[in-house]
């Protein structure tokens, strides 16, 4: 093996281990987040917007110290400010709060793998959008993908639901947030790129957020663990695995990343069940799987 096939898989195993590492951290966020919010009694607006506020900064840091002055320079141009304050509402602040509420009124589990069905939504909008029916391989994966939430928000009893209809409605919904959080920032995050763009959304979220639940309106109780916690979703649960995604991007194709990215619902699950003793049944993981399934088959679509 040549030098050069070194560095390629070399290059590629960073990549793989960055994605990896990024999913993986997503996904325990999640749990933790259920803790704080099933034990210690913290609000999922209050963590909503505190994870917002701190992590936009955090993140507009970062872009600074890349980007230096040109942090500041995309509210100059109109249409564009005008756009990444739609997203930052719409798009960051949706996805966010969608989720928490999910996991507060359900589990990590399985507000992470319903999460995932935002992929389909995104090609179902696509296919409209170009005025073509879905392909076969695109009509297979949304099949899985409705086949693996009936699973999975049902356990194969179709008179009964195994979580509540809040925790199904914010799982669905915050699918749909993340369908929006993928598609309208395309131009923005060409122009400006990812640490500008994600960094102002948080920050602008968590504005918008403060209106309705101001961060110093807290609800829950204190300990060592909490805080433990609460460092853990905005560090290592928000701002590391964003950077170590964006890092992926330079090794590894978008497909591929796509596809290891799928670690994260796992992770979710596992340590739920590790962790918070979440039951997941042999009719969930057939669920959770379908629904993967679907990120591989579009993952393989956008590769091809």
């Amino acid at each position: 093996m040549n030098s050069g096939n070194v560095a390629v898989t070399y290059s590629r195993t960073k990549g793989f281990i960055y994605v990896i590492l990024a999913a993986l951290l997503w996904g325990v966020s999640g749990t933790v987040a259920q803790y704080l919010f099933h034990q210690q009694g913290f609000s999922p607006e209050w963590l909503v917007v505190v994870r917002l506020l701190v992590s936009g900064l955090l993140l507009l840091g970062l872009a600074y110290r890349k980007e230096k002055q040109r942090v500041w320079s995309v509210w100059k141009n109109k249409k564009d400010s005008l756009s990444l304050i739609l997203f930052g509402i719409f798009g960051m602040l949706a996805v966010q709060y969608t989720y928490f509420a999910a996991i507060s009124y359900g589990n990590a589990a399985t507000a992470t793998v319903l999460q995932y069905i935002a992929p389909i939504l995104v090609t179902c909008f696509l296919a409209f959008r170009a005025k073509r029916l879905p392909t076969m391989k695109e009509f297979a994966a949304v099949i899985l993908a409705v086949l693996g939430t009936f699973l999975l928000v049902t356990k194969g009893n179709i008179s009964s639901l195994s979580i509540s209809g809040w925790a199904l409605f914010w799982g669905l919904s915050s699918a749909f947030a993340l369908a929006f959080y993928t598609l309208q920032p395309g131009k923005l995050l060409a122009r400006w790129g990812s640490l500008i763009v994600v960094g102002w959304g948080m920050f602008i979220g968590g504005i918008g957020f403060t209106f309705v639940h101001p961060p110093w309106r807290f609800e829950g109780e204190w300990s060592l663990y909490a805080y433990l916690a609460l460092i853990f979703v905005i560090i290592l649960g928000t701002v590391v695995p964003f950077y170590c995604y964006l890092e992926s991007l330079k090794y590894i194709g978008a497909s591929e990343t796509s596809l290891l990215a799928c670690v994260e619902p796992l992770s979710a699950v596992i340590c739920s069940i590790l962790w918070l003793g979440v039951t997941f049944g042999l009719t969930e993981w057939i669920g959770t799987l379908c629904i993967l399934s679907t990120v591989a088959i579009l993952s393989v679509l956008k590769k091809s």
